[in-house]
């Protein structure tokens, strides 16, 4: 007889959270509120992993998933939970995480940020494969907990015109002399051009580049070819389209990029997240602020256009080389520098010869910022930090560091829903030196 367990709260990977015979066990497919049947398919000493089998009493945020792929596709994982109770799952994820993880509390939880619940996605990175066994080219996600690629015809969270060419790049795929050395598809939507980036581990024929061309035509798209790393991408067809590029219409500025750079997959919400976060920060003329791990620039610029000063420091030398060009492209190069740094190695030492800022932006990747965090001096650290974070986890132990160690007051916190029906908690917090 399968077990039974009441669900008491969501993880942060969206699964539904419950305690059976004194063990946690996250259940794939519940939700908070419901009581259920369970199997496990993963045994630890102190936890399992489980996928729910019957829903016993079913939870009032539960809903009718929209994509019949739901379940099967990894691209999504909380379809099945009524979208607004997504947001507010996602903000519980947080202020947990800052509470348990961090030992710290906001003095206030900012609105949530959150846009359109479908076809926000305008960045993907679609994976190719040929299977026989399942009529020929795959195109798509992959399977949950599986490297397998899920047959997908449809698609509710790529943009629409992207997620209708899924049937047709199978066909195209299927028509190439490289169908088996094509592994997968890079998608870039800007504002004027999509673009679409085919990675081919051979050199395509006449009649692979006829097959792009026509497909380019039709469908009004840019193809590039990658033959190796992202950056050995080019354009292929039309050469004559216009340059990649999205926009912050609130502080007039267009960022140029090239489709393998990291920019934001949900330009919608990334427009609101930038102005809450320069909101918060208030830059002033005359001001030196920080931008630390600044990309290419997407809050750079904006804190420029405000009239502070800033520096932007990125690991990355090309993201650097592309934020140079972004400020030259926005008029903006008098207010701005951009320097190539390795931010996980920050020492006190090193930070205090960049001089005194009086305000610092912080954006890292999902492993947090610890050592950029502990090298910011007590006696001459900025006034207020901004820090936009991908990962609750990291956030909340970088805040512990700033609120418990460095003296910062935790103003507030909130949560971005950058990635809607995924388990994916982005989120914004502000601190304050007394």
């Amino acid at each position: 007889m399968s077990p039974v367990a009441l669900i008491e709260s969501l993880d942060h990977e969206g699964h539904g959270v419950a305690h059976v015979e004194g063990k946690t066990v996250f259940i794939d497919g519940a939700l908070p509120f419901e009581t259920v049947t369970f199997n496990t398919y993963r045994k630890k000493p102190s936890f399992e992993n489980a996928q729910v089998l019957r829903i016993l009493k079913e939870s009032h945020l539960r809903t009718t998933p929209r994509c019949p792929h739901f379940g099967i596709c990894g691209g999504c994982s909380m379809q099945h939970m009524e979208f607004t109770g997504q947001v507010a799952a996602k903000q519980r994820v947080l202020e947990d995480n800052l509470a348990r993880l961090g030992n710290v509390k906001p003095q206030m939880l900012l609105p949530a940020i959150y846009g359109a619940p479908w076809g926000y996605r305008q960045r993907a990175r679609l994976s190719v494969r040929h299977v026989a066994k399942k009529g020929g080219m795959l195109v798509g996600f992959h399977e949950k907990r599986s490297s397998f690629i899920a047959d997908m015809t449809e698609c509710h969270v790529l943009v629409p015109h992207v997620a209708q060419q899924l049937p047709a790049l199978r066909q195209l795929v299927a028509k190439l002399s490289i169908f088996d050395r094509m592994p997968q598809i890079e998608v870039a939507v800007g504002e004027w051009v999509t673009v679409l980036v085919f990675r081919n581990m051979e050199p395509i024929t006449p009649e692979d580049e006829a097959h792009f061309k026509a497909y380019a035509d039709q469908w009004g798209v840019q193809i590039w070819l990658q033959p190796k790393g992202p950056d050995s991408a080019y354009p292929l067809y039309p050469l004559d389209a216009p340059p990649l590029s999205y926009t912050l219409p609130e502080f007039a500025i267009e960022m140029p990029f090239r489709p393998t750079e990291f920019t934001q997959v949900n330009h919608a919400v990334n427009r609101v997240m930038v102005e809450r976060a320069i909101n918060l920060l208030d830059p002033q003329p005359g001001e030196a602020i920080a931008d630390m791990f600044c990309g290419l620039g997407n809050f750079t610029l904006p804190i420029a256009r405000r009239g502070a000063r800033v520096l932007g420091m990125e690991g990355s030398r090309q993201l650097v080389e592309r934020a140079f060009e972004g400020a030259r492209h926005n008029g903006l190069a008098h207010l701005t520098d951009f320097a190539v740094a390795n931010l996980f190695e920050m020492t006190e030492a090193w930070l205090a010869q960049l001089g005194r800022f009086d305000k610092m932006l912080i954006d890292p990747p999902r492993d947090g910022a610890m050592e950029l965090v502990k090298s910011i001096s007590a006696s001459d650290a900025p006034s207020r930090i901004i820090y936009v974070s991908c990962n609750p986890a990291t956030l909340a132990r970088d805040a512990n560091v700033l609120v418990n160690v460095k003296g910062y007051v935790l103003k507030g916190a909130g949560v971005i829903n950058m990635f809607p029906h995924t388990a994916h908690v982005e989120s914004i917090a502000w601190f304050e030196k007394p």
